[in-house]
């Protein structure tokens, strides 16, 4: 296997994927962030001082998806045509959920700002509790399903959960 971002020298390179076709490529990604129970009802409750955890964290997630060539040396920038933040509280297991589903219609895939959409919003989710409890965890941030490009489709989770 060949590692694209790699020149013939070994030196690290932004790939060129001017002669790829345009197709529809969507990302998935997940990630939790785990906390105490009083923690989660704090956020659940809008009783943080900083605000609505939940709402900024979704908007958080969305600024950071666009801003991710910024953020991932090697990453191409690109026209994202939807990038959707959602979290949601689970009370049983004391975490909040994240998902992202980011969408465009080019050259490259968006992986990596599906994944860059789901860990600032689990930063932003720290930060504006982290005055209540500084145990938190951000946990099990991963790509889950992947559509379109060369290497067609690949669902690495059950999205539909």
């Amino acid at each position: 296997m060949s590692l694209t971002h790699l020149d013939a020298q070994g030196r690290i390179h932004m790939v060129d994927v001017g002669d790829k076709v345009d197709s529809e490529r969507v990302a998935v990604a997940r990630g939790e962030v785990s906390m105490k129970p009083e923690t989660l009802r704090l956020i659940v409750e809008n009783g943080l001082p900083k605000g609505d955890v939940l709402a900024t964290a979704q908007v958080a997630g969305i600024m950071a998806a666009k801003q991710t060539p910024n953020l991932i040396p090697l990453c191409h920038p690109l026209l994202l045509t939807q990038v959707d933040v959602q979290c949601r509280a689970d009370e049983a297991a004391s975490k909040i959920e994240i998902a992202a589903t980011v969408r465009t219609r080019g050259k490259t895939g968006v992986e990596m700002e599906a994944l860059t959409a789901v860990s600032v919003a689990a930063l932003t989710i720290y930060d504006m509790a982290k005055a209540v409890e500084k145990t938190m965890r951000i946990e099990n941030i991963r790509l889950v399903e992947k559509r379109g490009g060369k290497s067609g489709d690949v669902v690495l989770e059950n999205t539909n959960a």
